[in-house]
């Protein structure tokens, strides 16, 4: 049986490790035991839309059937709110620290391979005698692997927004269930989701700052109390809605480590090399980093990991060469594509037909439920903000 060695058990990790664990002999290379991570830091905002779900019940993925309901996008344009789109499957968010631990429990139990110690780049030469085949799913902090960049789907030197993210309970939900996003053009955007974590339901409110801007306003914060005092103010200041929802008497971080403060640069990379005569193949964030703007990093990993296991399965008697690397680019090169260029766009002001589009989705819910599904499928996204007129074609 081959051997494929996975470096990171986040999204497209342990998604791989289920899918591939029946046909081939797997082992995941991880530096965090399952404990650490329940008891680290929150990780992201990880909704998963409906076919992220799916994928996951296909290849019998833990489900946390406690997770509430995500079945609208409600879209405010400063204090207004322009309306709410529903969503064509119900999404749900898992804190990933729960998600992650139960998982690497669940894939031990069947059998995987887990080795624990962190991995450098200079390890990863060593590593090709071991395996016929290496995934580097190292996330943020990768790729390990010398993938190249893509440099026609990687336009920014810099981070374009400031990631603030905090867990909280005290605040009333929108209704319907689901995620509220707010823009306040020039200076970013807030989204509101609802989650469960190992402490049970939580909302998630997340700032995308523009750097320098009016919520850029976090800088030096390094305790919780801090942070929730700073956010109370920022949405009392700029989002009233939300503050409208909020008992002050119960708005708390559910736990100490909470809240998180990032900014990343977005860059692709070719998600294929050979090196030491051992093919290696990225997947997830170590090669496809976009902006958190619409919400596609563990999906765009889901969908990766499964064209993933799609090219090995079809290529399970072949040589695994470079031919295999360029069979799965190929396969999600259009995928990745229009999930960059559509959060590319996102992070720039809005072209003036996509602006015209939102205030005709205020009048009429078929335009408002088409916008609602770019987020379930990017594709439909991009073709929206690559048509030059209104028309409902091209929003289902």
């Amino acid at each position: 049986m081959r051997r494929i060695g996975i470096i990171g058990c986040g999204t497209a990790g342990i998604q791989l490790a289920y899918s591939l664990k029946n046909d081939f002999d797997v082992t995941v290379h991880h530096y965090e035991q399952p404990q650490d991570i329940l008891n680290g830091r929150i990780r992201s905002t990880q909704v998963h839309f409906h076919p992220t779900l799916e994928r996951e019940r296909r290849f019998n993925m833990p489900a946390e059937d406690s997770a509430p309901p995500i079945r609208s996008i409600h879209f405010h344009l400063g204090q207004q709110k322009l309306f709410t789109g529903n969503l064509t499957g119900i999404a749900a968010s898992v804190d990933q620290r729960l998600g992650f631990a139960e998982s690497i429990h669940d894939l031990a139990s069947q059998g995987v391979k887990f080795v624990h110690g962190r991995l450098k780049q200079e390890d990863l030469l060593e590593l090709t005698h071991s395996y016929n085949l290496i995934i580097d799913t190292t996330g943020k902090a990768g790729p390990l692997a010398p993938f190249p960049v893509e440099t026609g789907l990687t336009p920014y030197q810099a981070p374009q927004r400031k990631c603030i993210v905090g867990y909280f309970t005290g605040v009333q939900p929108v209704k319907p269930e689901g995620i509220s996003i707010t823009v306040l053009p020039g200076n970013g955007e807030m989204f509101e989701i609802p989650a469960i974590t190992d402490s049970g339901l939580a909302t998630i409110l997340f700032i995308e700052a523009v750097p320098e801007g009016i919520l850029d306003v976090f800088k030096g914060i390094k305790n919780s109390s801090e942070f929730m005092a700073r956010m109370a103010k920022v949405i009392e200041e700029h989002f009233h809605p939300i503050f409208e929802r909020i008992d002050m008497d119960r708005f708390a971080l559910i736990a100490e480590n909470a809240f998180l403060q990032t900014a990343i640069t977005p860059v692709i990379h070719r998600p294929y090399a050979i090196l030491g005569g051992t093919l290696i193949l990225g997947c997830g964030d170590s090669v496809f980093l976009s902006d958190p703007i619409t919400g596609q990093g563990c999906n765009t990993a889901s969908y990766a990991a499964e064209q993933l296991y799609e090219t090995l399965i079809t290529h399970k008697e072949s040589t695994w060469d470079e031919a295999v690397g360029i069979d799965y680019w190929n396969r999600t090169k259009h995928y990745i594509t229009a999930v960059t260029e559509w959060t590319n766009a996102m992070t720039e002001p809005l072209p003036e037909h996509i602006a015209k589009l939102l205030m005709q989705a205020a009048s009429d819910q078929m335009t408002a439920d088409g916008i609602a599904a770019w987020f379930e499928d990017p594709t439909k996204a991009h073709k929206a903000f690559h048509e030059h007129s209104i028309n409902q074609p091209f929003l289902r």
